[in-house]
């Protein structure tokens, strides 16, 4: 999973990112694009790694992009652009400016979140108006278009001109033929609400934001936690009352936004979670681990984890009978330990 930080400048997209990658960015290097990646905080994967002791023990790990500030880039050049850094993100995460700024002026989230989700709608605006010229262009020369992808493309312009984001068409954003076009308002986003230090709650969003997936933060107070030794980093939670780091909501906001699951392969050599979509079929995650499994597929032998931790062992849980074969459309469920039987 890959998660783009957007945001007006002065947001604190910065302090974030460190935040959120337990990192500190060299000063020289803050106009250059930075990646970030952080393993998923999972229980149960450290409970199943203390059950097996294996060689290797791999979370599942999310990936985060911080783009080049835009005053960094020459406007001219495309490929630098903001937006072309984020196309390929998973979902954008959109930060909020909700503290007073350096410069003393007092923070405006309602305008700062509408102006600035307009700029992607235009951006996807400008895409739609250019392939619409092309097909049309392309039919006046005898080519056919394909008419679903035709209709598909004048639904989008027409939700983007009344300044709407495609993300409130699911079903317009998923559509397979559109996948190419990479818009920025179709992509699922989670809107952070960067807080002053004393301040957890989210601002009244009811009114302006009431469809959107909102979290609030206390970004530079958890760059500073980021920074601190684990003992004082308690004390400085416990004196904020920080119950939850912002790393795990966000994750775990992400996951929820995207509606992944993770399922686990257990053993001596390995325990290791993997993510999928919700409601996928066993067959499918099968080919996230490796394609030959997908092919050569026979039976999923699944235990689900609670199973397994109350029954305290696999051999116990297969005596109790939780342990079950399932084929290539059961539906994996969050948490399910499975065992994939392939030939291939």
């Amino acid at each position: 999973m890959k998660l783009g930080l957007i945001g007006k400048p002065g947001a604190g997209k910065t302090a974030l990112f460190e935040a959120l990658t337990n990192s500190k960015l060299d000063a020289a290097h803050r106009k250059e694009v930075r990646i970030g990646t952080v393993r998923v905080p999972d229980v149960r994967v450290e409970r199943l790694s203390t059950m097996y002791q294996p060689r290797k023990t791999i979370y599942a790990q999310v990936e985060y992009l911080l783009p080049a500030p835009a005053e960094s880039v020459k406007e001219s050049t495309r490929e630098q652009s903001i937006w072309t850094q984020v196309r390929d993100c998973d979902a954008l995460l959109h930060v909020v400016r909700n503290f007073v700024g350096y410069d003393g002026e007092p923070p405006a989230p309602k305008a700062d979140f509408l102006s600035f989700d307009q700029e992607l709608i235009l951006s996807d605006l400008m895409v739609v108006e250019k392939r619409l010229e092309r097909l049309e262009l392309d039919q006046k020369r005898g080519r056919k278009p394909d008419p679903e992808e035709m209709s598909l493309v004048r639904q989008c312009a027409e939700h983007l001109n009344k300044e709407l984001p495609l993300r409130r068409f699911p079903q317009l954003a998923a559509a397979k033929l559109l996948r190419g076009y990479a818009f920025l308002s179709a992509k699922p986003c989670l809107l952070l609400f960067n807080n002053r230090d004393e301040d957890a709650a989210l601002p009244e969003v009811q009114s302006w934001a009431s469809d959107e997936t909102c979290l609030a933060i206390r970004g530079k107070l958890e760059q500073e936690l980021g920074q601190m030794p684990v003992d004082e980093a308690r004390e400085f939670m416990a004196e904020f009352d920080i119950r939850d780091l912002a790393m795990d909501r966000v994750i775990h906001g992400s996951y929820a936004l995207l509606g992944l699951i993770s399922f686990f392969t257990v053993g001596e050599d390995e325990v290791r979670a993997w993510t999928i979509q919700k409601h996928t079929a066993a067959v499918d995650a099968a080919e996230v681990i490796h394609s030959d499994i997908k092919k050569g597929f026979i039976r999923a032998e699944v235990l689900a984890y609670n199973d397994l931790m109350a029954a305290g062992s696999y051999a116990e849980a297969r005596k109790q009978g939780t342990v079950r074969l399932e084929g290539k459309t059961y539906e994996v469920q969050d948490g399910d330990i499975i065992n994939f039987r392939f030939n291939v």
